[in-house]
């Protein structure tokens, strides 16, 4: 381990929502953005049977995402994936100096 923080979740809260979980089972979901931490490199979790591996831990501003980055979240553009958080988490904005971790992931 790096200098990482502590945890703030269990991996097995890493991804959860369905079509998320399928989007990374099928290959189209190799990211995902929290305030905390979840697991660090090297650490394993399942989805439905599926076993992936964290590969990187990283910290990002939301200002500097790309679509690339929204699509590796399961998502087709970053205007997307925004709209869709900020659904999810009543009273949120987006403030493109906030800072998340970028949990990246692969399947084993």
């Amino acid at each position: 381990m790096s200098d990482y923080p502590e945890k703030t979740c269990e991996i097995g809260n890493l991804v959860r929502h369905p079509k998320l979980v399928a989007a990374a089972r099928a290959g189209q979901k190799t990211q995902q953005r929290r305030d905390g931490v979840y697991a660090y490199p090297g650490e394993t979790f399942e989805l439905e049977g599926d076993a992936f591996v964290l590969t990187a831990l990283e910290r990002q501003r939301l200002g500097d995402m790309s679509d690339g980055d929204a699509q590796a979240e399961g998502y087709p553009a970053l205007e997307v994936y925004k709209q869709v958080i900020l659904s999810m988490h009543d009273g949120m904005t987006w403030n493109e100096d906030d800072l998340v971790w970028v949990h990246k992931f692969k399947k084993i």
